[in-house]
């Protein structure tokens, strides 16, 4: 691939142009920005993109030549030559203790037991493959246009289909606003709803990415205590009713597992109506309950108008395509319709189009359904072997995943960077409280990744990796 040159041509200054060009690359080159073996745009094509004249930036182009620093060739065309540079430039790692170091942390991989990724071998891959390339071919040949900001209709029709069925929302495609994740959704609906310096329930424990999203949106947060009904209420309203938002997983809480209540469901809507508070649904793992048939979303109860229903792609068909949605409240079409065409539009059409297509066929809920029996076989699975060795009161299921409660004194996050080394990215739970105060310690073990060979063998070397630090 031909490596983008950004270059700054300054016509004022008394060094010739040919020479700018030279010293730019020189300085690109020798600053590692261009790589040993990088195509460089042919001068013909560097001088249209830079307005100057084909001989000035052949003249740049021979003496970086005559400097060996560049190689030309009709075969391979024009590449940095391989040669040791003057300067490295190493990406750093994060400062420790940061935020994008745990941002890291629990995203890198692939790994055995990590959270939030689908498994490999029950997407259809090639079907998928084959459908989104003729996507990008029609991409290719449509006129070149700007796409609909709000994301394009055949995607959007095809999750308000959805969402009635499956969720028992009832929306219309102008409602529906495609997005770039959950992350952008949740950007999105942030921006729409300006609510800097008030004051957001959060759910503690609750998704470290949400929360830092919300204090960089300068929200003051206010940690809720979560039970087996889901999100407390009443602790909320004792202790922050003065609150303008709500985050929420009522399907299944993150990482607890559990289902908000209909009792609370109903006492958080009411609440919200009469003092005109928003609540956003993090739809967390809905569409893949695995006992049972998941709870009709909190949006499908909203009748004044308060919920916006996030949901995402990325757990079922994989986090790489960057895909989501929301559901907007009538009244505020208008406005995320502003803002995502001015600063949040969506991914690519042929994304979008090929997702609408796999739905539209029902290859989409045919997945689901094959990929829920295989979720469910293999936590069986991890369940039987982790408490055939600590018993049944070390280990929980909640969504996804198994929850592994460490002894007493034992650092989950010492044990996750430990076990990293062997392959294998369990998610520290002291990572999801708001406080290490009142943080409880346990590994999440994510049911998608764990392995279907050798699972006892897995288990083994993550026991004998917690006893160092036991």
């Amino acid at each position: 691939m031909t490596k983008p040159l950004n270059l700054s041509l300054d016509r004022t200054a008394k060094t010739p142009l040919a020479e700018q060009i030279r010293r730019g690359v020189t300085t690109a080159i020798e600053g590692g920005v261009l790589e040993p073996g990088a195509r460089l745009p042919s001068w013909q094509d560097l001088a249209a993109q830079l307005g100057v004249a084909r001989g000035t930036v052949r003249t740049a182009y021979e003496k970086l030549a005559a400097a060996q620093l560049i190689e030309a060739s009709r075969a391979t065309g024009t590449r940095v030559a391989l040669r040791p540079r003057a300067v490295v430039n190493s990406e750093q790692p994060p400062d420790a203790g940061s935020f994008m170091e745990t941002y890291r942390e629990m995203t890198q991989g692939p790994a055995l037991f990590q959270m939030g990724v689908p498994a490999i071998e029950t997407f259809p891959a090639t079907l998928f493959a084959r459908i989104r390339a003729h996507a990008v071919r029609a991409e290719a040949s449509a006129p070149p246009l700007y796409p609909d900001p709000r994301g394009e209709l055949e995607l959007r029709r095809e999750i308000a289909g959805y969402l009635a069925v499956a969720r028992g929302i009832n929306c219309t495609p102008s409602q529906v606003i495609v997005t770039g994740g959950f992350s952008a959704g949740l950007g999105l609906a942030l921006n729409v709803l300006g609510l800097a310096g008030q004051t957001a329930w959060v759910e503690n424990p609750g998704f470290p990415f949400t929360r830092k999203g919300l204090e960089l949106a300068r929200l003051s947060l206010a940690p809720i205590p979560v039970d087996a009904e889901g999100i407390d209420i009443d602790y909320g309203l004792r202790h922050r009713p003065d609150a303008k938002l709500v985050v929420v997983t009522p399907g299944q809480q993150a990482p607890l597992g559990s289902t908000l209540s209909l009792e609370r469901r109903l006492r958080l809507l009411e609440w919200a109506a009469a003092n005109k508070v928003w609540v956003i649904e993090d739809d967390y793992l809905s569409e893949l309950q695995l006992v049972g048939r998941a709870a009709p979303a909190l949006a499908s109860l909203d009748r004044d108008a308060r919920v916006i229903h996030i949901g995402s792609f990325s757990k079922t068909i994989s986090p790489t395509v960057r895909l989501g949605f929301l559901v907007a409240p009538v009244e505020l079409v208008s406005r995320f319709s502003e803002v995502a065409a001015c600063l949040a539009p969506p991914p690519g059409p042929a994304v979008q189009l090929a997702t609408a297509e796999f739905m539209h066929e029902g290859h989409y809920m045919r997945h689901l359904r094959r990929t829920k029996r295989a979720y469910a076989a293999k936590r069986r699975a991890l369940l039987d072997c982790l408490q055939a060795s600590v018993g049944a009161d070390r280990v929980a299921a909640p969504g996804l995943a198994v929850l592994l409660k460490l002894p007493r004194g034992t650092s989950d996050l010492a044990v996750t960077r430990e076990a990293s080394a062997f392959g294998m990215s369990p998610t520290p739970l002291s990572a999801w409280y708001v406080s290490p105060d009142s943080a409880e310690f346990g590994l999440l073990l994510g049911v998608a990744t764990a392995p279907t060979k050798n699972l006892a063998q897995s288990c083994d070397r993550l026991f004998e990796v917690i006893r160092r630090f036991s």
